[in-house]
């Protein structure tokens, strides 16, 4: 559970020092995608939120190696919190009492879950589990090419929901990865699962926050990302509570990810002008 906290803390301020970046980029001259990109990675915010989403990944990673795969997807949507929080310190943003009560909801829901989780699964996941998760992740970018085609919040919704499916075919797949071995690696799907469904989530995402409501967006997000894998986990990796907490861990997830929810707005962090009315 430390290792899930400390990968919501990574994406979470990563967030927040990249979206700096890209602001003083884009007030640093004109040009397009590629010029505004090559101005932030001069600057060292954009640098270290990279580094930090690098060590989140590790951590999310050895996360999904302990602890069941609903422990971790709640942990990795609370991120939204800590964005908030360093938002409201580091760009000024003012939250509302709602949003101030939303990070205390998921704080409780993550610490329920925190008591109430116990080890990972002991059940490998069979080999037709390993080749569906490479189907899905397949099928994540033909959700992308449909959401592409649509306009207004259905787009965003669609395509923020097909970013989180790719997010959870990844901590899936990472529990479905036994060993490093080139030789078993490379003949096992869930390696290719991994990356594909990794790269598909990345820019589906991207793609909704450009042209879309960032609040939808992420809400789909949250939803594809926690749900889903949770399910798998339990269902099919063998993925447990300790005894007699069961209730406390369908509770605190439940209130984990309804906190996230509410504060899904910070799926990308607001800008200046938008503070005010945000509130």
């Amino acid at each position: 559970m430390v290792c899930a906290l400390g990968a919501a803390v990574c994406f979470g301020t990563a967030t927040v020092w990249q979206a700096m970046a890209a602001r003083a980029a884009a007030d640093a001259g004109d040009g397009g995608d590629a010029a505004l990109l090559l101005r932030a990675l001069r600057q060292w915010r954009y640098l270290a939120g990279l580094a930090l989403d690098g060590v989140g990944f590790l951590l999310q990673v050895a996360a999904l190696r302990s602890v069941p795969i609903y422990a971790v997807g709640a942990a990795l949507a609370s991120s939204l919190a800590v964005t908030a929080v360093v938002a409201a310190r580091l760009l000024h943003v003012r939250l509302s009492r709602v949003e101030w009560s939303a990070v205390g909801v998921v704080c409780a829901g993550m610490a329920m879950l925190g008591l109430a989780s116990g080890t990972e699964g002991d059940t490998g996941g069979s080999t037709a589990l390993r080749w569906s998760m490479l189907a899905a992740a397949v099928a994540v970018l033909g959700l992308g090419a449909v959401g592409g085609r649509l306009t207004g919040r259905s787009r965003a919704l669609l395509l923020g929901l097909g970013a989180g499916l790719g997010f959870g075919v990844v901590e899936v797949s990472v529990r479905l990865i036994d060993t490093l071995a080139l030789p078993d690696l490379l003949t096992n799907p869930a390696a290719y699962a991994l990356l594909i469904g990794g790269a598909a989530a990345f820019l589906l995402l991207t793609s909704a926050l450009q042209r879309g409501s960032v609040t939808t967006a992420t809400a789909g997000m949250v939803i594809g990302e926690t749900v889903g894998p949770a399910a798998i986990g339990v269902l099919c990796l063998g993925d447990r509570t300790r005894e007699g907490f069961a209730w406390l861990a369908v509770l605190g997830f439940v209130v984990a990810v309804a906190g996230a929810l509410l504060l899904a707005r910070f799926g990308e962090a607001p800008e200046p002008a938008e503070e005010k009315a945000a509130v």
